[in-house]
């Protein structure tokens, strides 16, 4: 993860835990192989070592929205989860409904970052919901998101490349019907 700069540009350490993620494509993520946004146009299953009766937390971010030259947005979410119960990510409470990922023509990799928190119990979480063609995910950070509801450092983390393919126009369709 330091590699890439997930750490500390992301996060501050590397997680006890690497996240297992898994696309119905056939494809899993291991921290920085290159996806292609058709292999992760659908929501993955994500699991970690969870502990019973306990609550969970899942993002997935961008950190180099809207290119990796000028990241004013600095990350974009795609996906945010909470109140899961241990790792059953469909019972939780979806905050952001997932969009994979659609980097623009010619702008290279971009990383795509899986982050799970351990909540210090079930949350009442008061941000606003968002579809998956709601445009307004930029300019979120997830360290104040986790400052915020007191999650602390994630505690298992995972990250894909990904560049433009002949899907990132289909993607964009849904953010403009």
């Amino acid at each position: 993860m330091e590699k890439f700069g997930i750490v500390p540009d992301v996060i501050d350490v590397v997680p006890e835990q690497q996240l297992e993620v898994l696309y119905s494509s056939g494809v899993k993520v291991n921290l920085g192989n290159e996806l292609t946004p058709t292999q992760v146009k659908d929501a993955p299953q994500v699991k970690w070592s969870a502990e019973k009766d306990s609550f969970y937390t899942l993002i997935m971010t961008i950190p180099d929205d809207p290119s990796l030259t000028d990241p004013k947005h600095r990350q974009w979410h795609h996906w945010l989860v909470v109140n899961i119960p241990g790792v059953d990510v469909p019972k939780g409470e979806v905050l952001t409904e997932y969009v994979g990922s659609g980097p623009p023509p010619n702008g290279g990799l971009y990383t795509y970052v899986f982050l799970v928190y351990k909540q210090k119990g079930k949350l009442n979480f008061d941000e606003p919901k968002l579809t998956n063609r709601s445009t307004a995910r930029g300019g979120f950070c997830h360290r104040k998101f986790s400052a915020k509801y007191n999650l602390g450092q994630p505690i298992g983390a995972n990250f894909f490349q990904s560049q433009y393919d002949d899907y990132v126009p289909i993607l964009y369709k849904q953010f403009t019907s």
